[in-house]
Order: structure tokens, then sequence, then C-alpha cells
């Protein structure tokens, strides 16, 4: 039990079943409830492997500790278990019931914002498109650390020998999300950087290593972004690999890219709000 924070398992229904969603809340209110921040966080792993409980190493559960965020994240199906659009469909019933339970948690739900880290990341990205498309549940900020975009191979997820992930994880990883759409025609739900409209996308930062697989379309999608007039920024952070922060915090670059993911979470937090439509057809 941490002084910091509590944490809190439910199940929730997703697409026919349920899944567990774990809830992070600070044991102290740093903001009032109608300025803090609910955020849905999205574990890594490539589509195929990782947990929930991954959040404890994140760049998630600082905002949590130091900054009075509230954190939720699912144990969204994996590839393994159901290709796409199992995983999308699990976090996005995250996000809505993020947003229906706002009051509840003690969010507010003019400050919902997404994140993860490398397919988790590339989730985050999805669910801000479909969110966008679907038109129910608006999204303040997004934060899709070095995410897992592009399905097809770029000049640095091609050939890349980098540590962690690198071009035959990555086209593992894919072929098993993808399943029957692997090869074929992939709608940009399930590889964002298929995408052709960025507009009214959530503002949006991510920083990436320049030596991994995913730095050529992790700085193509937040150059989209900005193309489309959406506030969008990428850090670089040289001769760091896949999950730098996460697997060498210690490392200078790692804290230099953490001090800065906070600074740019404490900015978002104050200045972008994204009010939520009503749905129920009155």
């Amino acid at each position: 039990m941490s002084r910091y924070y509590t944490s809190e398992k439910r199940q929730i229904p997703s697409a026919g079943r349920d899944i567990c969603l774990y809830i992070f809340r600070p044991t102290r209110n740093r903001k009032p409830r109608g300025q803090t921040p609910g955020i849905l966080w999205i574990h890594g792993g490539g589509y195929v492997t990782g947990m929930a409980k991954m959040i404890y190493i994140s760049r998630a559960i600082s905002l949590v500790k130091k900054y009075g965020a509230v954190a939720v994240t699912p144990e969204y199906r994996l590839a393994g278990e159901a290709p796409y659009p199992a995983a999308l469909e699990d976090c996005y019933a995250a996000l809505r019931y993020l947003k229906e339970n706002a009051g509840e948690l003690g969010v507010s739900s003019e400050k919902l914002m997404v994140g993860g880290e490398s397919a988790g990341g590339g989730l985050a990205a999805a669910v801000c498109m479909y969110a966008r498309d679907r038109g129910e549940i608006s999204i303040a900020f997004q934060m899709p650390l070095y995410p897992m975009l592009d399905d097809r191979d770029t000049d640095s997820s091609r050939d890349n020998r980098a540590p962690v992930w690198n071009t035959k994880r990555n086209h593992r990883g894919w072929k098993a999300y993808l399943g029957e759409l692997y090869g074929k025609e992939v709608p940009p739900y399930a590889a964002p950087a298929r995408q052709t409209d960025y507009t009214n996308l959530p503002p949006a930062y991510t920083f990436v290593g320049d030596i991994e697989p995913f730095y050529c379309e992790t700085l193509a999608y937040v150059e989209h972004l900005r193309r489309a007039g959406v506030p969008a920024k990428a850090d670089v952070y040289p001769r760091c690999f896949h999950a730098f922060d996460m697997l060498l915090p210690f490392k200078k670059e790692s804290r230099q890219a953490i001090r800065e993911f906070e600074r740019q979470y404490l900015y978002a937090a104050e200045h972008y709000s994204a009010g939520q439509r009503d749905n129920s057809g009155a």
C-alpha cells in the first residue's frame, strides 16, 4: 500500500464480456474535482504481451503520486487471445467508464487524457481517432510515448537491431495483432499511421529515442498532427533505445525525458480541456 495513492480493481463491460480495470487515486486531493485530470493509461508489449500492472513502472503513476491525477488502466485482450479490434474495444470501454464515472472517481470530465507506451501508445492514438469519429467522448490531451503506429516498415523500423524491440519482434507483433488483416488493407484504428485525416484530434506530447524502430513513425505522427493544426510536440533522445525511460530510469537521458514529460502534462492540465457532448438523446 502506497502512502501516495490507493489502487482498486473493478470489472467493467466490454464487447459482451467483462475486463479488469485498475484505478489509481491520490491519497490527498491536490486539485478541486473540477480541475483533476482523469487519465486512461494503456500498457505496452507489442500487442502480444504485457499487463495492466506495468503502470507501476510507467510515467502515469508519477502523475498520480506527484500531481494528484486519477489514472485507470485496463487489462485489455492481447493478440494471442483475440486480434484487432479486441484491444481497441477494451481500451475504449475503459475510456467510456472513466467518462461516465468521472464524478464518482473525482475527475473533471472535461480533462480526460489518454496515454501509453509502445503498443499502448499506438492504442492511445487509435482511441483518440475512434473517439473523435464516434463523437461520444471528447479527449483533452494525448500522450502516446514512442508509439507503435505503423504496420509497414519505415526507415527506422526496417533492419533495426536495437535492444528491447527490433524489426523481427515488430513484424511478429503486427502479424499477431492484425490477424487476417496482416498484409492487406489495414484501417487506421488498427494502425494509426494509416490515418489520412488528423483534424480535430487532441493536442499531443511524446518522446522517442533515435535508434529505436518507432523513431520515424513517432515523428511522422506528430508532423501530421501539426499540419492539421493540432498542437503537438516530440522530443528526441540521441542513442536511446525503446522504453529507455522505463528500463533505465536513472540514466541522464531518462531523467531528462521524465522531467519534460511531467512539465508537458502540467501544461496540458492547466491549458487544455474538452467539453463533453450530451449523448442522452434528450
